[in-house]
């Protein structure tokens, strides 16, 4: 049983057009290799729109508005628990760059069950399949 505090996380959902970028994980990283949505951890003293800001910058050299909410949910990993907010988000300025990942595109969420995505983005991307955006 994981006593610990789960990590707070946030991450981007950002649109272009009917698609949405998702990013690869490095391969020497935790889940090396699977998809997910750009972010990162809240570091001590940011709020959540101002790491994910950071994360986007750090990340894909880009900068983003923060807008509402899409979804918020908690996921147990085996070396940690993830407590993931996922924020509707906007580039305001830059194209995304491989800083950090090893492929950046943009997919349809008819194109969800061609890639490989990290276990925590389950409910998101059914919700995302299902139309729900």
């Amino acid at each position: 049983m994981d006593t610990k505090k789960p990590v707070s996380v946030v991450a981007a959902l950002i649109w272009r057009g009917d698609k949405f970028l998702i990013c690869r994980r490095p391969p020497h990283k935790a889940r090396g290799g699977l998809y997910e949505f750009v972010g990162g951890k809240v570091e001590p003293g940011e709020t959540k729109p101002q790491a994910l800001i950071r994360e986007c910058r750090e990340e894909l050299a880009v900068t983003v508005e923060v807008r509402d909410v899409f979804m918020e949910l908690v996921h147990p990993y085996p070396d940690m628990t993830v407590d993931l907010t996922l924020y509707n988000a906007r580039i305001a300025q830059g194209e995304p760059q491989l800083l950090e990942h090893t492929d950046i595109r943009y997919i349809h969420p008819s194109e969800i069950p061609d890639y490989a995505f990290c276990p925590a983005d389950k409910e998101i991307l059914e919700r995302l399949m299902e139309g729900g955006v």
